[in-house]
């Protein structure tokens, strides 16, 4: 995601993008329209008070749901405290009862109100990002985790968006195959770019949500190992001193995540080998206490029985360089690897004899039944 370029500037509140101006219901009374959505509904193009959603009659709600969605595509001036007070204020509560519905589980979402909804969320996290302060200020070489630290003035919005995208995600009534219409490969990418933010409360939320959406979304995990291979090799020389906050909350947050230990292994060894290494390899030992013990069994597996000559030698270096930094942690993880290799042996064991005395038992069964003819 880029950074640096001003949004234009704003009046008292930026409309959402215009819409066809297909027939919409008068008033909240007005008769169900199963097919409305935000392509279709007329904008009113001021912020609407509208009721609760619990206290509209069941077969209107569907309609009050999406001009609650279109409320909230709404974005607003927060350089200003006083500008548009009283529209902010009116989505904030909009969202914050968005929040609730889904929450609570208090109105049944069909898939047209929870694609619009994905829509209104992605409206507004993809943004542009402010620039960093140490892009603003022209000064060369400085440490951007040295600069004050940053708070967007959009939080209060933001904020509950995000609790929003969570509550969906995590939520037992969100249909996991509906939702992986919506939230796709080229979500996840967005969202994983949000990572660039430096406002630590958002990246906070962010950690949260791509863990869940890693849980939920199976199909997504090929997206969060080329984004772990992009930022790990192609970013890495972003700046001069090598990751500083948001780059590495994603590395990290991405590393724990996904579960092809063996391609994580590679992609450290390629990213520790590389131009900047003593950058990468300083940043690595800071953090050898998260990192090798989810990768040792990966690199053992690696270096013993992978056919691939050059993998196997990427993760002999790897270990030897992990090695080298802390020989108290590596031979802890020995000693666990070593365990865990003995149990699953010793389970191995169990499984075949249980099978053995099974099969015994049902051929000696088999036998005593045998009638002589």
């Amino acid at each position: 995601m880029k950074r640096g370029q001003k949004k234009p500037s704003k009046s008292e509140a930026t409309e959402p993008p215009p819409v066809a101006t297909a027939a919409a219901a008068p008033n909240v009374t007005a008769a169900p329209q199963p097919l409305l959505s935000l392509a279709t509904i007329q904008n009113p193009g001021v912020v609407e008070v509208l009721p609760m959603l619990r206290d509209v009659a069941v077969p209107d709600r569907h309609v009050v749901f999406i001009r609650k969605v279109l409320v909230c595509c709404f974005f607003f001036d927060f350089s200003d405290t006083m500008k548009s007070a009283r529209e902010k204020e009116i989505k904030r509560q909009t969202l914050a009862e968005l929040v609730d519905i889904v929450q609570s589980g208090s109105c049944k979402l069909n898939e047209i109100m929870q694609e619009d909804m994905v829509k209104m969320i992605s409206m507004n996290i993809f943004r542009c990002l402010p620039p960093a302060p140490h892009e603003n200020s022209g000064a060369d070489g400085g440490d951007p985790e040295e600069d004050d630290m940053f708070m967007d003035p959009a939080w209060p919005h933001l904020q509950l968006v995000y609790e929003l995208l969570l509550r969906y995600v995590v939520s037992p009534d969100t249909d996991t195959k509906l939702a992986k219409r919506f939230i796709d490969h080229s979500f996840v990418t967005k969202l994983l770019e949000l990572f660039d933010s430096e406002d630590m409360r958002e990246r906070e939320y962010l950690k949260t949500i791509v863990h869940r959406i890693y849980g939920r979304v199976p199909a997504l995990h090929g997206s969060f190992l080329d984004k772990l291979e992009e930022v790990s090799i192609a970013h890495i020389f972003r700046f001069g001193n090598g990751f500083y906050g948001p780059v590495f909350d994603l590395v990290i947050i991405l590393f724990v995540l996904v579960q092809d230990r063996e391609q994580v292994s590679v992609i450290l060894g390629r990213a520790a080998l590389s131009g900047n290494n003593e950058h990468i390899v300083a940043l690595i030992a800071e953090n050898r206490h998260v990192i090798l013990p989810i990768i040792f069994d990966a690199l053992e597996k690696n270096i013993r029985s992978h056919w691939n000559q050059a993998i196997n030698g990427l993760s002999a270096n790897v270990r030897r360089m992990f090695q080298e930094m802390d020989a108290e942690l590596f031979d802890e993880c020995q000693r666990q690897h070593a365990a865990k290799e003995a149990m699953a042996g010793k389970l191995e064991e169990q499984r075949v004899s249980t099978w053995k005395r099974l099969e015994e038992v049902a051929a000696g069964t088999m036998g005593k039944n045998m009638v002589l003819v």
